[in-house]
């Protein structure tokens, strides 16, 4: 088992910024990706971005390139979500996962969730 706890919602005014941080503990080592995703109200749940634990890369959605930047502390076993430029359409519920593997910004089981952090842009 993974334990995520997720940390650093809020609330801004458009064209603000934020920082998630995500802290796993446990079986850490049973997963080769961690990312960030989120569900807006109505929505499905997508993927923002990704990072490999095991080499460097990550990827994320087209509609945060240039905007969000994931970042990973190996030591602390903590990932990063720094958001700019903030827009009503990423209002959602980000989750952070420890998945086993990813192809891109997909994660694949068995995975691990936190319980979700608000992140609220208004117009």
């Amino acid at each position: 088992q993974v334990q995520l706890v997720e940390s650093g919602g809020g609330s801004v005014q458009t064209g603000g910024s934020l920082r998630l941080s995500c802290a796993a503990s446990g079986a850490t080592r049973s997963t080769t990706c961690m990312g960030w995703f989120r569900q807006a109200p109505g929505k499905e749940r997508e993927g923002v971005a990704t990072t490999y634990t095991l080499r460097n890369a990550s990827f994320y959605a087209d509609s945060v390139k240039g905007r969000f930047t994931i970042s990973r502390d190996a030591a602390k076993n903590t990932i990063y979500l720094q958001m700019a430029s903030l827009k009503p359409e990423d209002t959602a519920l980000y989750y952070c996962a420890a998945c086993t593997y990813c192809t891109g910004i997909d994660c694949h089981a068995p995975a691990y969730w936190g319980q979700g952090t608000q992140v609220t842009a208004a117009p």
